[in-house]
């Protein structure tokens, strides 16, 4: 049986990765595609207790970047690469990019250190395809304001973190051009959709 694709959504809170998410999810089962839809931190039972912690509780910045790494490692071994062996799609809500954006580039948590758990715990697993929705900061807190009535912990943040959080992104992005595709989240969800269609045929 081949191998199924892993795909993974990036970008800062507010710029309508989830709402793309859902959408491509939709599409892909619509193509006759068994998809597994996720997210991080979360997408298992110890994933989703863990996501509770480190939405709401304060904590060290390396506490939260090894819990965050810890929900990772039980996600790969319980839900990714089973459903991947099994030949199925994984369309995931964040994944190894938010920890290098959020807990080094927003928090200023050293990069190598972040490696080093990468290489632990991925195993040298990445997606197949991420897509990093790239939106200014003022726009994404914006929406993000309108949206969310009870914000958690990263929502939260001032401007200035979520704008090293976006260079963090742009910096994955300009890094790894094979794998990851940047979307202007700024367009209409009509044309994303239109973007996403296109990025998925060549895949």
């Amino acid at each position: 049986m081949a191998r199924g694709r892993f795909i993974s959504f990036e970008g800062i809170d507010g710029a309508g990765k989830s709402t793309q998410h859902a959408w491509l999810v939709d599409y892909l089962r619509a193509e006759g595609h068994t998809v597994v839809a996720t997210r991080e931190p979360g997408g298992t039972p110890l994933g989703e207790k863990l996501r509770a912690l480190l939405l709401t509780e304060p904590m060290h910045l390396e506490t939260e970047a090894l819990l965050m790494f810890a929900a990772r490692r039980e996600h790969i071994a319980q839900v990714i690469e089973p459903a991947l062996a099994r030949g199925e799609w994984v369309v995931c809500d964040r994944f190894a990019d938010a920890s290098f954006a959020y807990q080094g580039g927003g928090r200023g948590l050293g990069w190598e250190k972040l490696e080093a758990l990468a290489d632990w715990v991925l195993g040298g697993l990445q997606p197949d395809l991420t897509l990093i929705f790239d939106a200014p900061v003022a726009i994404a807190q914006q929406r993000l304001h309108a949206a969310t009535s009870d914000p958690d912990r990263f929502e939260q943040e001032h401007g200035a973190f979520f704008e090293r959080v976006r260079a963090a992104y742009l910096r994955i992005a300009a890094e790894n051009p094979e794998r990851v595709r940047l979307i202007d989240a700024t367009q209409t969800p009509v044309i994303i959709n239109k973007v996403l269609e296109n990025i998925i045929a060549i895949l």
